[in-house]
This record gives structure tokens, C-alpha cells and sequence, in this order.
């Protein structure tokens, strides 16, 4: 979009545009959570964990209602999220007029960050919004949101505390910290309790000669080598189509299923029903529903898929399974019922896995955690791995214990990531919904508060003398 024309004083307009929508709306509310302190020193309301769209999302629903929240993230400022770091699409895949983050906000709408620099002439022939585009809209939304980040803070460990408040240890550019909060809500992304997942096929491969999908990688190794690639889904083409571009010798998709999904069955379950209406419907609705797209799988975008195969050296080998992998003198040999493929390089595009072992920040609450598997057994049909280590989460993305009493203060640590979406449906990470889950996450913690601190608020209300009436307004009759 470089060609745009842009105007200079779009954006600084539109913040001026977004002020008075919340002065008319009387927003942010006051700030009115009873204040705390621990060993002297004061408690955070609430603790996020990542800056990215989520914690976002989440920070600002707490911050209309008069809450305060921290947020923590590992990158330094401006590269939260995977959107300029390990991201390789190029676009995203959502449609562009969705509302993503904004509240219920028109000013804060991507739409009309974009239209606000380049017109609506330029809005009506955008097609996809592209990802970079959509980091520099991530970053004015902290910026005029005015949310309270700390940038290359890194949580090491996080421990529930028996008075229900929560320890947090961090790495911080000052060295490393202990804060609290009574609150902590995890917005860590798509691996927010776990990590990519490896099959154990590569991991007799020496580590050198492969990657996952998810990992930085400098694109220039790509050039002249041969290379291969585990899986067909949007990781997998925008790296092939990553590789393709920097120049290797070849590509070739190993894909087990005979023929690619054609059909996003998650898009055609999106609307209104599901984003209110999950979180209440029972286990067994729940569980099929979102088996059924788990199976049906995701297909990769259209432009994604076309990006790689406008390539002649790039070549979709469909019922590849892995049948055997070895390392010999720094190539990687593959046998597949189509034959023996050789590579210089690997990359898994075999997606993420719910794993609180790879997560040790979280070894002081992951034996407690209830998951789906503690107290449901699905039919023999529905097994899933991925549902099945799901934790179980209550009605605001609470934490529960496996065992009642096993670790007091667990519920004060919400999933608000990807992890969430059995319980909750899709509101915890998606573009789509993600706004309707960062406010019912932030009423639920809005409610929580008052309830644990009625007796001051009670106190609160009886101490309040502002006069309505000055005892001029009338003279008695008698």
C-alpha cells in the first residue's frame, strides 16, 4: 500500500474523532477498584500476560470499566504478536470490514484507521488487510488507548497465592522483579499454554536441519537448498511460499490427506448464536461442535495457496505420510508411500499443542488445573487430543482446580488465549469475536471485585455526603 496517497493528518483527526466518542459516551469510567498492598508494596488490579491484539483487547475492556491493568510482554516495543516477527502470510485471512479489538468503537476500527489515511476510494478496493499494515494498527491502538505496557518484561514464574491474589516473577531490562495482582489473565496467543507441536518423527533429526513453522528464521538460508515441508494448512504455504520467494532449489509439500479441505467450516459457524450462546450450551453440544472443525480442518487462504503454486518449483505431493526419517551427512531422507525425498531443510507446519510442560513459568498451577479429560469422556468417535487438554474454565475464563481446595487462589488466573475456545467458543484470540470476549472477561472481573470488597463499597456508600438538595429549595408549610 506504499503508493497510496497518504494524509499526514488523518490519523491525529481520527484520535481527535475517538476522544469525543468517549467524552459522549462518558468513557473511560472512574477508576473505583479498592486499592491493596502485600508485604508494602501495591497490588496490580489486573496482571495481562502479552501486548498482542488479545491483551489488548482485554486492557481496554478493564479500562472502560475503571480498571487498571498491566500488561506484560516479552518483545521490545512495537513487535508483540507474531504479526513482524515469525508471521510469513501476506495478508490476513480474515475479511477487512470485520471490527476486530474495537469495542464497539467506530474510531477505533481498523476501517477506519485506514480510511483516515488513505479515503474510502482506497478502502473499497482493498482486498485482505495486509499483515504489516495490520501491526502498525495494533500499534496506534496501544498508542491512543494509551494502555500501560512494559515492554522485554518475561514471566518466569507465576504462583496462586492462598488470599487469592497472585504471584508474578519476572525478567524485566532492570533485572528481575516480583509484582502482584489480583488478578492475572493470560493473552499469551495461540500457544498460550503450550507450544508448537513437534511429532516425534523429527526429533531424532539433528536440530540444525529442521525448523517449526512457528520459529524465526532468516529466509536467506532458504536459497538454492531443497526443501521440504510437513502439512498444508496457512503455516504451510506462507512457508513454502517464504522459501519459494528467497530462492531454494524446490519445495515440496509432504500432505497425508489425499486432497486439501476446500471448505472453512469455522467461517460458516460465525455468528451472533455462537459467540453469546456457546459458553452455555452443554458439554456434549460443545464438544461436537468443535471437534467437528477441528476434523474438518482449516484450509489454507486461496491467495496463500496460489502464492506457492504460481511457482514451478514447488510441488503439492498429496498421501505423503511419513513412513520413516533419518539424517545422513546433513540431508534429511524421507520414505513415503510416493517414494524417498531428500532435503537440505524441514519446516513443520503441524500447528500448536496444549502443553503445560513446555510452559515452566506455569509449573506452580499446571497440576492443579482441571482439564476437559478430568471430567469428560467424549463418544469413541469424538476423541481429540487438542479438546481433551483443554482446560476446564469457568463462566470468566477462571482457572478451576482438579481437585476442590488443591490450590487456593487458582481461580484468579484467566485463559483469555486460544486454549479458552472449547469452553467459551471462539472469543479469545480470533479477529472476529475477540472484542465480545475481552468484555465479557472484563465484566466478570468488574463483578468479581465488587463482591470480594461489598463491605467497603457498603462503607463507600454510606460515607458518601455529596447534597442533591441545599435545604434552600423550598419553605415549609409548618
Amino acid at each position: 500500500m506504499t503508493d497510496l496517497h497518504r494524509n499526514p493528518d488523518g490519523l491525529a483527526q481520527l484520535q481527535a474523532r475517538l476522544k469525543q466518542d468517549l467524552a459522549w459516551l462518558d468513557l473511560p469510567a472512574k477508576e473505583w477498584v479498592i486499592a491493596r498492598a502485600f508485604n508494602g508494596q501495591p497490588v496490580i488490579d489486573v496482571a495481562i500476560i502479552g501486548a498482542g491484539m488479545a491483551g489488548m483487547a482485554a486492557a481496554a475492556s478493564l479500562r472502560m470499566l475503571g480498571i487498571h491493568a498491566v500488561l506484560f510482554d516479552r518483545a521490545p516495543v512495537g513487535l508483540e504478536g507474531p504479526w513482524a516477527t515469525t508471521a510469513r502470510m501476506e495478508t490476513l485471512r480474515s475479511p477487512k470490514q470485520l471490527t476486530g479489538p474495537a469495542l464497539g468503537l467506530p474510531a477505533l476500527t481498523f476501517r477506519a484507521w485506514f480510511e483516515a489515511q488513505y479515503g474510502i476510494q482506497a478502502w473499497e478496493v482493498l482486498d485482505k488487510i495486509p499483515r504489516l499494515q495490520w501491526m502498525d494498527y495494533l500499534r496506534w491502538y496501544r498508542k491512543v488507548l494509551d494502555l500501560d505496557v512494559r515492554n522485554e518484561h518475561e514471566v518466569r514464574d507465576v504462583i496462586a497465592c492462598q488470599d487469592g491474589h497472585v504471584e508474578i516473577h519476572l525478567d524485566s531490562p532492570t533485572g528481575p522483579q516480583i509484582v502482584h495482582a489480583r488478578r492475572l489473565v493470560i493473552a499469551s496467543g495461540r500457544d498460550g499454554l503450550g507450544g508448537p507441536y513437534v511429532p516425534d518423527f523429527a526429533l531424532s533429526l539433528p536440530r540444525h536441519l529442521w525448523s517449526h513453522s512457528s520459529d524465526p528464521i532468516d529466509a536467506q538460508k532458504f536459497k538454492g537448498r531443497r526443501i521440504g515441508v510437513i502439512g498444508a494448512g496457512a503455516s504451510a504455504m506462507d512457508s513454502a511460499a517464504t522459501a519459494l520467494e528467497a530462492g531454494a532449489q524446490s519445495v515440496d509439500l509432504l500432505i497425508r490427506r489425499s486432497d486439501m479441505p476446500r471448505i472453512n467450516k469455522g467461517k460458516g459457524a460465525g455468528n451472533a448464536g455462537l459467540t453469546f450462546g456457546h459458553v452455555d450450551l452443554p458439554d456434549e453440544w460443545k464438544w461436537r461442535i468443535r471437534h467437528y472443525i477441528n476434523s474438518q480442518q482449516v484450509p489454507a487462504p486461496r491467495g496463500s495457496t496460489l502464492r506457492v503454486s504460481k511457482f514451478k518449483n514447488a510441488r503439492f505431493n498429496f498421501g505423503c505420510p511419513i513412513q520413516k526419517i533419518e539424517a545422513k551427512n546433513d540431508l534429511i531422507h524421507i520414505s513415503t508411500p510416493h517414494g524417498l525425498f531428500t532435503f537440505d531443510f524441514l519446516i513443520l507446519s503441524t500447528g500448536f499443542r496444549i502443553n503445560w510442560q513446555a510452559r515452566p513459568e506455569y509449573a506452580h498451577l499446571a497440576p492443579y488445573v482441571r482439564a476437559w479429560k478430568d471430567r469428560y469422556q467424549p463418544h469413541a468417535a469424538q476423541q481429540d487430543q487438542e479438546l481433551m487438554d483443554s482446560p476446564d474454565l469457568g463462566p470468566i475464563f477462571q482457572l478451576q482446580e482438579k481437585i476442590p481446595g488443591s490450590c487456593p487462589g487458582l481461580e484468579s488466573v484467566h485463559c483469555f488465549c486460544y486454549p479458552a475456545a472449547l469452553s467459551h467458543g471462539t472469543v479469545s484470540g480470533d479477529i472476529p469475536a475477540i472484542s465480545d470476549g475481552a468484555k465479557r472477561l472484563a465484566q466478570g472481573i468488574a463483578s468479581a471485585f465488587y463482591r470480594e470488597d461489598v463491605a467497603q463499597h457498603f462503607e463507600r456508600i454510606k460515607q458518601f455526603e455529596e447534597p442533591e438538595l441545599l435545604g434552600d429549595e423550598w419553605i415549609a408549610a409548618n
